[in-house]
């Protein structure tokens, strides 16, 4: 018979008798390094939403983009732009007015924001979060 079988990952380990019998043992460093990259990571994404949306939102007073700093923990995961009428903007079909100042600016905000910067922002998170490129 062997001896004993180590299988390591960086989240613990497994240890396997020669009987069969799997012990697992799990990396005490893990949880506080990895929780705290991966908060770190949400944070940049949730200020990079707002500040990368900024351009695509739609503009009169301003209220509707100051209520998306208003309307969102930063680090939770959760940006909402929190005006009674900022439904109603972002899924607008038909826009008629063009704030010549935010020739960007218009409904589906995010998702048009997304499409330009979604993957850039993803690849900058995940160096962040301790992971690859």
């Amino acid at each position: 018979m062997t001896d004993h079988i180590k299988i390591e990952t960086p989240r613990g380990w497994i240890i396997v008798s020669p009987e069969g019998k799997a012990e697992l043992t799990w990396n005490p460093n893990f949880k506080p390094k990895w929780h705290r990259q991966y908060s770190d990571a949400q944070v940049f994404v949730d200020t990079q939403v707002l500040r990368l949306c900024e351009p695509y939102v739609p503009f009169l007073t301003g209220m509707l983009m100051l209520s998306g700093t208003l309307g969102t923990d930063i680090g939770s995961g959760t940006v909402q732009w929190i005006t009674p009428y900022a439904r109603r903007q972002y899924y607008l079909k038909n826009r008629k007015r063009v704030n010549e100042r935010k020739p960007l600016a218009g409904s589906f905000w995010f998702e048009r924001m997304k499409a330009v910067h979604g993957k850039q922002l993803i690849s900058e998170a995940r160096k962040i979060a301790g992971g690859v490129k």
